[in-house]
């Protein structure tokens, strides 16, 4: 199953329950602006490497975002499904978008 047709089949509401956690918020406004590693978003959060996995392929699973492995890393970015083309930061969730100001925060 694609991304589009991840998104597709998930409702609004289960999309605001994915996004309803501050941590999966801050890997959102971190990738926002370029992909990144496990190493390197788990540096920026500094968080448990178990807890950033659960919280990524809770992320993977909505289709909010997508993963492509590099030799031992893997490097995430928002899904191109969700990526906004309209000017700043910005996720389009089909159901609506979440808006990211200057500095990174929703």
């Amino acid at each position: 199953m694609t991304a589009v047709e991840i998104n597709r089949s998930i409702d609004c509401a289960t999309f605001l329950k994915v996004l309803a956690d501050q941590t999966r918020l801050a890997v959102i406004r971190l990738l926002i602006r370029r992909s990144l590693t496990v190493g390197e978003l788990n540096q920026s959060l500094d968080i448990e490497q178990t807890l950033l996995s659960h919280h990524l392929r809770v992320l993977r699973d909505a289709g909010v975002v997508e993963h492509q492995r590099e030799g031992r890393s893997i490097r995430y970015s928002i899904a191109a499904a969700v990526k906004s083309a309209g000017r700043g930061a910005a996720v389009d969730l089909g159901c609506c978008q979440i808006l990211f100001d200057e500095k990174g925060k929703s």
